[in-house]
Parts: C-alpha cells; sequence; structure tokens
C-alpha cells in the first residue's frame, strides 16, 4: 500500500509530476492554492510508490510513504 501526502499550498504549479509519473495518475485538478497555481490530483489506488514525482517535485509538496 502506498501513500501520498501532497502540500498543494508548496505547490507553484510546474506539474513536473504529471509528466513524470510512469503510471500517469496524477492529473491537474482544475483547483488553485493561494498562491493561485493550479493544483494536482492522485489516484492513489493506482500509484506503484515509484516516487519519480517526489524526486521531479522543485518544491517539496509530494511526500510518498509506502506502509509494509
Amino acid at each position: 500500500m502506498v501513500d501520498i501526502q501532497y502540500e498543494s499550498e508548496r505547490c507553484k504549479g510546474c506539474h513536473y509530476c504529471v509528466d513524470a509519473c510512469p503510471q500517469k495518475i496524477i492529473r491537474l485538478s482544475g483547483n488553485t492554492n493561494n498562491k493561485g497555481y493550479e493544483t494536482v490530483d492522485f489516484d492513489v489506488s493506482e500509484c506503484i510508490g515509484c516516487g519519480s514525482c517526489y524526486t521531479v517535485c522543485p518544491d517539496y509538496a509530494i511526500t510518498i510513504i509506502k506502509e509494509a
């Protein structure tokens, strides 16, 4: 099981995570944070926990937690 913690207020809307996800489970949410940047949504049920989104995020807005 994988849990994704996403701090939308840290996001600056680069959307690198959307392009980096090999499972294509990250998509634009249509919502904006307090800074006016469009945030993302995750389909956690399909996440493989590869960490690609975490690795490319320049704002440290994403944390991947793998549960045993």
